[in-house]
């Protein structure tokens, strides 16, 4: 296979994805599955698994700024599976409990529906800018990696912490 075929088989996948996941998980959302115990355990836990991503990102970042470009990777790595464990266990969360709604009133309710809607947003967008950051790592092409990541991490980084933020004005609800 040649580097351009390669690029155009991870260029299919990455859209592929980037559709697929937003597409797949609002069906879901709308899915309740009947005689399931509730799993009202497990905002506390995914959004501790948004706490650890952003703390991770910026370790992530420390590493590779030192140069430690093994540690970046691996971190990295372990970023994309707690996302991907995240959205498994809220979309696992939300298949069994009905969604809770936000109490606060004035300033407070409109700021979390402006942190909310900005969070959900963002975390679409991302899916491709994380992806193609990744992708572009693996195939060694460092320099249009670099390039892509000053994009990739910040709205990353804003989605880790505005899902720790949505999740501690919402948890009085719950």
């Amino acid at each position: 296979m040649t580097r351009e075929s390669i690029k155009k088989k991870y260029t299919v996948w990455i859209w592929i994805l980037s559709i697929a996941i937003p597409v797949v998980v609002a069906i879901l959302f709308s899915v309740k599955i009947p005689g399931v115990e509730r799993l009202g355990f497990l905002p506390p836990i995914y959004a501790s698994i948004n706490a650890l991503t952003a703390v991770l990102l910026v370790v992530a970042l420390i590493q590779i700024r030192k140069g430690n470009r093994k540690a970046h990777e691996r971190i990295m790595k372990l970023c994309i599976l707690l996302s991907a464990l995240f959205l498994l266990m809220y979309v696992a969360y939300h298949m069994t409990s009905d969604s809770t709604t936000y109490g606060g009133e004035g300033v407070l309710r409109y700021l979390y529906f402006v942190i909310l809607l900005s969070h959900i947003f963002l975390s679409i967008v991302v899916i491709p800018f994380v992806l193609i950051t990744f992708v572009r790592a693996l195939n060694g092409n460092f320099e249009m990696h670099k390039k892509i990541a000053r994009f990739t991490f910040p709205i990353w980084l804003y989605v880790a912490v505005s899902g720790v933020i949505v999740y501690l004005m919402i948890s009085p609800y719950y």
